[in-house]
């Protein structure tokens, strides 16, 4: 990916914003993206939890950290600690990457939740 973000990353950072906003197509889709590029159930199940855990490296915590501000923009703009965090771990470049994927994600998620988009067994 652009900006040197480790693909595994990529589709953690779209998990999280899913979960947050509670996307269930992209969740499903997202997941099984992960799953398929090697990504552990364990990483995945603890993703919620992931600053709990000791699973996430210091670059994936940045990175987490900084989509989550991104997608609860509506409790208040992205806090200057949570930009920072993510600037210390990560290039500008690799910032920007995230917040761009952040913000894809959240309006991929406003998309298919509004679609009304069935998620059923197949």
């Amino acid at each position: 990916m652009a900006a040197g973000l480790d693909p595994l990353l990529v589709e953690l950072v779209k998990i999280r914003t899913s979960q947050i906003n509670g996307c269930a197509f992209c969740l499903r889709m997202h997941t099984r993206d992960a799953l398929k590029k090697g990504e552990s159930t364990d990483r995945l199940a603890v993703l919620p939890a992931w600053a709990e855990t000791g699973y996430f490296s210091e670059s994936e915590r940045a990175a987490l950290r900084l989509a989550e501000a991104i997608a609860r923009v509506s409790d208040g703009h992205v806090s200057d600690a949570d930009y920072a965090a993510a600037a210390a771990v990560l290039s500008e470049e690799q910032v920007s990457a995230v917040a761009w994927l952040s913000t894809m994600m959240n309006a991929f998620n406003r998309v298919a939740i509004t679609s009304r988009y069935t998620v059923a067994d197949y």
